[in-house]
Protein backbone atom coordinates (compact mmCIF):
# COMPACT_ATOMS: atom_id res chain seq x y z
CA UNK A 1 0.00 0.00 0.00
CA UNK A 2 1.33 3.72 -0.65
CA UNK A 3 2.94 5.32 2.60
CA UNK A 4 -0.12 7.92 2.66
CA UNK A 5 -0.32 8.35 6.86
CA UNK A 6 3.04 8.65 9.11
CA UNK A 7 3.25 5.57 11.53
CA UNK A 8 3.88 8.12 14.38
CA UNK A 9 1.21 10.67 13.05
CA UNK A 10 3.25 13.70 12.24
CA UNK A 11 1.97 15.66 9.16
CA UNK A 12 4.85 14.83 5.73
CA UNK A 13 6.52 18.05 6.05
CA UNK A 14 6.39 17.86 10.08
CA UNK A 15 9.68 17.27 12.06
CA UNK A 16 9.69 15.46 15.62
CA UNK A 17 9.61 17.49 18.62
CA UNK A 18 12.83 19.45 18.99
CA UNK A 19 14.72 20.62 22.15
CA UNK A 20 17.95 22.29 22.79
CA UNK A 21 20.06 23.50 25.27
CA UNK A 22 23.85 25.28 25.47
CA UNK A 23 26.64 24.84 28.27
CA UNK A 24 25.87 21.48 29.26
CA UNK A 25 29.31 19.85 29.62
CA UNK A 26 30.91 22.41 32.41
CA UNK A 27 34.67 21.67 31.89
CA UNK A 28 34.44 22.34 28.05
CA UNK A 29 34.83 25.98 26.43
CA UNK A 30 31.22 25.45 24.70
CA UNK A 31 28.46 22.25 24.76
CA UNK A 32 25.22 21.84 23.94
CA UNK A 33 22.30 19.56 23.94
CA UNK A 34 20.12 18.82 20.80
CA UNK A 35 17.21 16.35 21.04
CA UNK A 36 15.00 15.70 18.10
CA UNK A 37 12.32 13.08 18.82
CA UNK A 38 14.32 9.98 20.21
CA UNK A 39 17.44 11.02 19.18
CA UNK A 40 20.13 12.65 22.02
CA UNK A 41 23.32 14.49 20.75
CA UNK A 42 25.84 16.12 22.97
CA UNK A 43 29.09 17.90 21.96
CA UNK A 44 32.07 19.46 23.24
CA UNK A 45 33.70 21.78 21.91
CA UNK A 46 37.71 21.98 22.89
CA UNK A 47 40.19 24.70 22.04
CA UNK A 48 41.77 26.68 19.97
CA UNK A 49 44.59 25.00 21.78
CA UNK A 50 48.13 24.48 20.46
CA UNK A 51 47.79 21.07 17.83
CA UNK A 52 49.96 18.06 18.80
CA UNK A 53 52.08 16.54 17.23
CA UNK A 54 53.67 19.90 15.43
CA UNK A 55 53.51 18.10 11.63
CA UNK A 56 50.16 18.27 11.86
CA UNK A 57 50.13 21.76 12.44
CA UNK A 58 48.84 24.39 9.67
CA UNK A 59 50.79 28.15 9.71
CA UNK A 60 47.93 29.89 8.18
CA UNK A 61 44.93 28.92 10.27
CA UNK A 62 43.36 26.43 12.41
CA UNK A 63 42.12 23.13 12.40
CA UNK A 64 38.66 21.72 12.80
CA UNK A 65 38.45 17.76 14.10
CA UNK A 66 35.21 16.19 15.28
CA UNK A 67 34.92 12.93 16.54
CA UNK A 68 31.30 11.36 16.35
CA UNK A 69 30.46 8.37 18.76
CA UNK A 70 26.90 6.21 19.41
CA UNK A 71 27.20 4.90 22.39
CA UNK A 72 26.98 1.10 22.61
CA UNK A 73 23.23 0.50 23.36
CA UNK A 74 22.15 3.84 22.13
CA UNK A 75 20.87 2.43 18.28
CA UNK A 76 17.18 1.33 17.99
CA UNK A 77 18.52 -1.02 15.59
CA UNK A 78 21.46 -3.40 16.25
CA UNK A 79 23.95 -2.99 19.40
CA UNK A 80 27.07 -0.34 18.43
CA UNK A 81 30.36 -1.72 18.77
CA UNK A 82 32.34 0.73 20.84
CA UNK A 83 35.33 1.98 19.34
CA UNK A 84 35.62 3.57 16.29
CA UNK A 85 34.23 2.07 13.13
CA UNK A 86 34.13 3.20 9.50
CA UNK A 87 30.46 4.19 9.34
CA UNK A 88 31.69 6.79 12.69
CA UNK A 89 35.39 8.40 10.63
CA UNK A 90 32.91 8.87 7.59
CA UNK A 91 30.30 11.01 10.00
CA UNK A 92 33.20 12.74 11.75
CA UNK A 93 34.48 13.76 8.34
CA UNK A 94 31.07 14.58 6.89
CA UNK A 95 30.57 16.65 10.24
CA UNK A 96 33.35 18.75 10.27
CA UNK A 97 33.10 19.62 6.80
CA UNK A 98 29.20 20.84 6.98
CA UNK A 99 30.70 23.11 10.07
CA UNK A 100 33.81 24.62 8.26
CA UNK A 101 31.95 27.30 6.07
CA UNK A 102 30.64 29.23 9.21
CA UNK A 103 33.56 29.48 10.74
CA UNK A 104 36.95 31.47 10.73
CA UNK A 105 39.85 30.03 11.87
CA UNK A 106 42.61 32.75 10.41
CA UNK A 107 43.62 34.10 13.84
CA UNK A 108 44.56 30.72 15.09
CA UNK A 109 47.53 29.33 13.24
CA UNK A 110 49.19 25.76 14.25
CA UNK A 111 46.02 25.29 16.75
CA UNK A 112 43.10 22.67 16.75
CA UNK A 113 39.28 22.96 17.82
CA UNK A 114 38.40 19.92 18.79
CA UNK A 115 34.62 18.82 18.97
CA UNK A 116 33.17 15.61 20.43
CA UNK A 117 29.66 14.56 19.55
CA UNK A 118 28.10 11.92 21.77
CA UNK A 119 24.60 9.91 20.96
CA UNK A 120 23.58 8.15 24.01
CA UNK A 121 20.27 7.70 22.77
CA UNK A 122 19.53 7.39 19.01
CA UNK A 123 16.23 6.86 16.60
CA UNK A 124 17.27 8.08 12.97
CA UNK A 125 18.91 11.61 12.02
CA UNK A 126 22.08 11.14 14.66
CA UNK A 127 24.23 12.76 12.01
CA UNK A 128 22.49 16.03 11.90
CA UNK A 129 21.11 15.89 15.46
CA UNK A 130 25.02 15.81 15.79
CA UNK A 131 25.75 18.84 13.62
CA UNK A 132 22.98 21.06 15.35
CA UNK A 133 24.28 20.26 18.15
CA UNK A 134 28.21 20.86 17.30
CA UNK A 135 26.68 24.53 15.94
CA UNK A 136 25.94 25.30 19.07
CA UNK A 137 28.32 24.26 21.23
CA UNK A 138 30.80 25.95 18.85
CA UNK A 139 28.63 29.36 19.46
CA UNK A 140 28.89 28.46 23.00
CA UNK A 141 32.91 28.46 22.79
CA UNK A 142 32.58 32.00 21.71
CA UNK A 143 34.38 31.35 18.13
CA UNK A 144 33.96 33.80 15.91
CA UNK A 145 30.66 32.40 13.14
CA UNK A 146 29.16 33.58 10.33
CA UNK A 147 26.02 31.40 10.98
CA UNK A 148 24.86 29.07 12.95
CA UNK A 149 24.86 25.23 10.94
CA UNK A 150 21.45 23.54 10.89
CA UNK A 151 20.93 20.27 10.05
CA UNK A 152 18.10 17.35 9.47
CA UNK A 153 17.17 14.27 7.02
CA UNK A 154 14.65 14.59 4.42
CA UNK A 155 13.61 11.38 2.36
CA UNK A 156 11.02 9.40 0.40
CA UNK A 157 9.29 6.70 1.55
CA UNK A 158 7.14 4.61 -0.98
CA UNK A 159 6.41 7.84 -3.03
CA UNK A 160 5.85 10.27 -0.20
CA UNK A 161 8.17 12.68 0.37
CA UNK A 162 9.04 13.60 4.04
CA UNK A 163 10.83 15.61 6.59
CA UNK A 164 12.80 13.66 9.44
CA UNK A 165 12.56 10.42 9.02
CA UNK A 166 11.79 8.19 12.25
CA UNK A 167 13.73 4.76 12.21
CA UNK A 168 10.41 3.25 11.25
CA UNK A 169 10.64 5.19 8.02
CA UNK A 170 14.28 4.35 7.64
CA UNK A 171 13.92 0.62 7.67
CA UNK A 172 10.24 0.81 5.86
CA UNK A 173 10.00 -2.87 3.88
CA UNK A 174 6.86 -2.39 1.55
CA UNK A 175 8.87 0.03 -0.55
CA UNK A 176 11.48 1.65 -1.69
CA UNK A 177 12.93 4.57 0.61
CA UNK A 178 15.39 7.76 0.25
CA UNK A 179 17.57 9.42 3.02
CA UNK A 180 18.44 12.53 2.51
CA UNK A 181 20.81 14.25 5.55
CA UNK A 182 21.17 18.05 4.72
CA UNK A 183 22.69 20.82 6.59
CA UNK A 184 22.00 24.26 6.24
CA UNK A 185 23.18 28.20 6.59
CA UNK A 186 20.00 29.51 7.22
CA UNK A 187 20.67 32.96 6.95
CA UNK A 188 21.95 32.46 3.39
CA UNK A 189 20.30 28.97 2.30
CA UNK A 190 23.81 28.05 1.37
CA UNK A 191 23.77 24.06 1.51
CA UNK A 192 27.01 22.32 3.99
CA UNK A 193 26.19 19.40 4.04
CA UNK A 194 23.70 16.54 1.53
CA UNK A 195 24.29 12.86 1.11
CA UNK A 196 21.72 10.39 -0.18
CA UNK A 197 21.33 6.61 0.99
CA UNK A 198 18.78 5.63 -1.87
CA UNK A 199 17.17 6.80 -5.37
CA UNK A 200 14.80 9.66 -5.96
CA UNK A 201 13.93 11.87 -9.03
CA UNK A 202 15.64 15.42 -9.64
CA UNK A 203 12.59 17.19 -9.54
CA UNK A 204 12.10 15.79 -5.75
CA UNK A 205 15.34 16.59 -5.03
CA UNK A 206 14.69 20.24 -5.63
CA UNK A 207 11.37 19.84 -3.93
CA UNK A 208 12.61 18.70 -0.99
CA UNK A 209 15.59 21.37 -0.84
CA UNK A 210 12.84 24.03 -0.80
CA UNK A 211 11.20 22.54 2.18
CA UNK A 212 14.37 22.51 3.70
CA UNK A 213 14.53 26.23 3.85
CA UNK A 214 11.31 26.35 6.03
CA UNK A 215 12.41 23.77 8.34
CA UNK A 216 15.94 24.76 8.48
CA UNK A 217 14.79 28.50 9.91
CA UNK A 218 12.79 26.68 12.36
CA UNK A 219 15.39 24.70 13.93
CA UNK A 220 17.38 27.77 13.57
CA UNK A 221 14.76 29.59 16.21
CA UNK A 222 15.15 26.63 18.54
CA UNK A 223 18.88 27.00 18.46
CA UNK A 224 18.88 31.05 18.83
CA UNK A 225 16.59 30.54 21.98
CA UNK A 226 18.77 27.96 23.44
CA UNK A 227 21.62 30.30 23.06
CA UNK A 228 20.11 33.35 24.21
CA UNK A 229 18.35 31.39 27.41
CA UNK A 230 22.61 31.05 28.59
CA UNK A 231 23.70 34.63 27.16
CA UNK A 232 20.41 36.61 26.98
CA UNK A 233 22.11 40.03 27.24
CA UNK A 234 23.81 39.24 24.01
CA UNK A 235 21.72 39.80 20.85
CA UNK A 236 22.25 36.96 18.03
Amino acid sequence: MPYNERIDGRKFDETREIEAKVGVIARADGSAMFKIGNTWAYAAVYGPRNLHPKFLQDPQKGILRCNYNMMPFSSSGERVRPGGSRRSKEISLVTGKALLPVLNLDEYPNSVVDVFIELPQTEAGSRCAGICAASMALADAGLEMKDLVCAVSFGKVDGSLLVDLDYSEESYKDGPVADIPIAMMPNSGKITLLQMDGEIRKEELMELIEKAKKVMADIYEVQKKALKEKYHEVEI
